[in-house]
């Protein structure tokens, strides 16, 4: 079982700090309404391209892409760029609350035809209320869950080749399919924390995505999907969202965490925890109690730090530590079976970089990482290029963070 590295597109907005995205008065997305911010990078196509194609030339298997108000598009954002890479792949979050199954079936189709296979799919359930309702969302916090179920059948029914049928609560389908069904089909990324989403992901998906709770409990959440899972007859794999600061030494990179902690006024921490707090996510209650809001103590286990989660929505720790000891970390959960990092770093052009050329090679070593396989491996080159080419706000974030 290889580790699987994945990075982040950060389409809301990035900067050298845990706030600077919050200097955008309208979540960054237009650039004459940008608050004079030392640092702050607006999500333009430009900007993401570089991230792209560094995560693609520092063996990075995807990126993920978040969903939400604050973000741009993940599917329009994701597409363009497979325009400027060449193996990359694109892990599109998406709510299925807003969008008909059967489309989005056909869309993931399209897109695996002009990307050449390079779709993942993260389908984010939703757990905040206001942030539905703003989609025109209603359902509460188990009803959405149940019709993330039922659209997950449907899309693979539509994936099928044939006319399919379905009956449900939350939707009717009658002939639905895919004229070409999408080749291959993409892998189907999903998280929960809650009783509701649990047999949800036992049932449809391929990976089980946790957010970054220390060792014990992921190995915790791993046997309870696993056993859910052998209920259903099915195998699902495991990932883990973290972010990542990693350096040459263990004391610059505690001191990297440190000026990000600096820059968190009291007011600032206060205001998140109390949105924060409002959140109907189990996963992001779980994010929260690890520290509880507090500077003290936030190393919750070795080399895995909370302070993220102070200020940020979703996933809220951290991996900080020299590359050995990232590495150490990063092996620690693969023992228990995770497979899938999706990793990421503020910011996130240059924390690719200290990822890449620091921790990787350390994985490599310990033969963690595909023996063999150059980091741009795997994906069919385009226009005529060898296989060896490389391809030249609101404090509550979005999902599929």
């Amino acid at each position: 079982m290889s580790v699987h590295l994945h990075w982040f597109l950060p389409t809301g907005g990035d900067g050298r700090t845990l706030v600077d995205r919050h200097a955008y008065t309208d979540g960054g997305i237009r650039r004459d309404r940008i608050t004079p911010v030392s640092g702050v990078r607006a999500p333009d196509i430009e900007y993401l391209a570089q991230i792209a194609k560094a995560a693609e030339q520092l063996g990075f298997e995807a990126v993920l892409t978040p969903t939400g108000t604050w973000c741009e598009d993940a599917w329009l954002t994701t597409v363009a760029l497979t325009q400027v890479t060449e193996r990359l792949k694109f892990l599109v979050a998406f709510r299925p609350g807003v969008i008909s199954p059967v489309l989005a079936a056909q869309m993931a189709a399209t897109y695996q035809r002009i990307s050449r296979g390079r779709l993942l799919l993260n389908v984010v359930t939703g757990g905040d209320s206001t942030e539905q309702r703003r989609f025109g969302d209603s359902l509460d916090h188990d009803r959405r869950y149940a019709r993330t179920d039922e659209f997950l059948q449907v899309v693979r029914g539509v994936w099928g080749g044939k006319p399919f049928d379905f009956q449900g609560e939350h939707y009717q389908i009658e002939g639905g399919l895919t004229a070409l069904p999408p080749d291959p089909l993409p892998q189907i990324f999903f998280g929960g924390s809650s009783p509701a989403a649990g047999p949800v992901a036992a049932r449809n998906v391929d990976v089980y995505l946790t957010w970054g709770e220390p060792p014990e409990q992921v190995r915790q959440k791993i046997e309870w999907i696993r056993g859910l899972a052998e209920k259903e007859g099915r195998t699902v794999r495991f990932g883990i969202r973290l972010h990542t600061i990693s350096r040459d030494s263990s004391k610059e990179a505690w001191a990297t965490a440190g000026r990000l902690l600096d820059d968190l006024a009291p007011e600032t921490i206060a205001s998140a925890q109390q949105a924060l707090g409002k959140s109907e996510s189990v996963g992001q209650q779980r994010m929260l109690a690890l520290h509880g809001g507090s500077r003290d103590k936030l190393e919750i286990s070795p080399n895995l730090w909370a302070g993220v989660g102070l200020v940020r929505g979703g996933a809220g720790t951290a991996l900080v530590g020299s590359h050995a000891e990232v590495a150490d970390r990063i092996e620690e959960y693969h023992a228990l079976g995770v497979e899938h990092f999706v990793l990421s770093g503020y910011p996130h052009l240059e924390e690719a970089y200290w990822f890449g050329e620091g921790v990787r090679p350390e994985l490599a070593a310990r033969g963690l990482l595909d023996a063999g396989r150059p980091p741009l491996d795997g994906v069919p080159a385009a226009n005529g290029r060898p296989a060896s080419a490389p391809g030249g706000a609101p404090l509550l974030v979005a999902g599929g963070r």
